[in-house]
């Protein structure tokens, strides 16, 4: 049976008969079937019913369908209604606009809005470079979206990722107390989406893109990077990179290997993995070779698209072909940001000694961890429910909160590899071990070191 989780978390409301004991069958009933009781109320009991809500976490959807229909079919229980905490904890939205300044007076009114806001519109018309201090700019970013390419769920539209930008805003808020709006656009054409960001840009501090397909993601960045006077950071890419470094960093500590020396493949060759490769390269890896659906990118292969022929002409520097499989054979690392179950567990085993593993795909990964940590030193993913989470929560807060800052115009590649060492060096020496190389998102050194790092000074914890 799949692990639970509490994204499929549901609360079924019962009517039963009133006899406290049928509570204990539900939750033995629940149990047998795989879920995990969280939570029993009784919400009202008599001489003639009880009624119980009872909280509970399922591994899927299906999951959490046949939780609900074996406590139905207990002697004495009637499921009421059944609700999924998930979708409950998204009514009406998760994030709000709030005041900052008291509006209770006339005086209050008179300054923070009409005559007294006029004498600081023309102030920042005389002199703009105030106009980040003097207003929300300075502590704003907009995460702009198509929905072309949402989590795994692929091309579903600005609507439909509205939930994701919007959880998107509520992390930046939590972990480094930035002011983000989620703005879902119309279009997927990469000229309309470039002139859309442009002309909201002068209210902003800041540009993350999110969820853009590949390869339109690369030619907004850039341009949208030539033409703005903030950052920009598509956070798929870079965010990732960031902390995929920071996680392999302290993994070849663990496995006492040298970055510069050690072979990588990278299963991916999208937004992801592109900004992957691309910072690993800047961080001394010498050898890594690129695996998409039809084998490694080489870059003698003239049959590559333009995006692949240049990440082509980058990796592979032995000019290896083959599957993926064939390619992983004495590798040191695999770093998998495509497909799930791509890698079978037993191909780990003809890798180097102490191999590392970190299968990204979410929600679910090449290659389950559980089955990989049987071959591989070290075992990463993009799942909470297993040690080692690869989580861009660690990256992106402290990015934006040093960017912002430091009035910075732009992202270097030297603040990508500033904040993946932050990020590593919080792991002490004496914590560090397989199944703890990367902190968890709710350390609360990390965006405070990551802010540092971009800023360029040293961070004390």
């Amino acid at each position: 049976m799949p692990a639970t989780a509490s994204s499929y978390s549901i609360t079924m409301r019962l009517y039963t008969a009133p006899d406290h004991g049928v509570v204990g069958h539900v939750a033995t009933a629940i149990s047998t079937a795989g879920g995990v009781v969280t939570a029993i109320d009784v919400a009202e009991s008599s001489h003639v019913r009880l009624v119980v809500d009872v909280t509970c976490s399922a591994s899927d959807a299906g999951h959490a369908d046949d939780l609900r229909a074996v406590v139905a079919e207990l002697e004495g229980v009637e499921v009421h209604r059944v609700s999924d905490r998930t979708f409950l904890l998204h009514l009406g939205g998760k994030i709000e606009v709030s005041s900052k300044v008291p509006l209770r007076t006339r005086d209050d009114l008179s300054m923070a809005y009409t005559p007294g806001v006029g004498r600081v519109s023309m102030a920042l018309a005389e002199e703009p470079r105030d106009i980040a201090r003097l207003t929300v700019k300075g502590n704003s970013v907009a995460v702009v979206t198509d929905g072309s390419a949402v989590l795994g769920l692929g091309n579903i539209g600005p609507g439909a990722a509205l939930p994701v930008v919007e959880g998107k805003a509520a992390l930046f808020k939590r972990f480094a107390d930035i002011d983000a709006w989620p703005i879902c656009l119309a279009s997927q054409d990469t000229d309309e989406i470039v002139r859309a960001v442009e002309m909201i840009a002068p209210g902003f501090g800041g540009i993350n893109l999110e969820d853009i397909a590949a390869p339109r993601c690369f030619e907004i960045e850039r341009r949208l990077r030539e033409r703005l006077d903030i950052p920009v950071f598509h956070d798929d890419q870079h965010g990732t990179a960031i902390v995929v470094l920071a996680a392999l960093t302290n993994a070849l500590r663990v496995v006492g290997k040298d970055l510069a020396g050690v072979r990588i493949v990278v299963s991916g060759g999208g937004a992801a993995g592109t900004a992957i490769v691309t910072l690993l390269l800047a961080a001394g890896v010498t050898d890594v070779v690129v695996v998409d659906r039809a084998g490694a990118l080489a870059a003698d292969d003239e049959s590559l698209s333009p995006a692949h022929q240049q990440l082509a002409a980058a990796t592979n520097p032995r000019r290896v072909r083959g599957d993926l499989h064939t390619v992983l054979t004495g590798a040191d690392v695999f770093i998998g940001v495509s497909a799930p179950g791509v890698l079978k567990a037993e191909w780990i085993s003809d890798m180097a000694p102490d191999a590392v593993v970190f299968a990204l795909a979410n929600p679910d990964p090449e290659v389950d961890p559980a089955e990989a940590d049987r071959y591989a030193a070290v075992v990463a993913s993009g799942r909470s429910d297993y040690p080692n989470q690869i989580n861009n929560v660690l990256a992106f807060p402290g990015v934006f909160r040093g960017l912002l800052d430091a009035r910075a115009h732009e992202v270097t590649v030297d603040m990508l590899l500033r904040a993946a060492e932050a990020i590593a060096m919080v792991v002490k020496d004496e914590e560090l071990n397989p199944s703890f190389i990367i902190p968890t998102v709710f350390h609360p050194d990390v965006p405070h070191a990551v802010a540092a790092a971009i800023r360029g000074v040293e961070h004390r914890g």
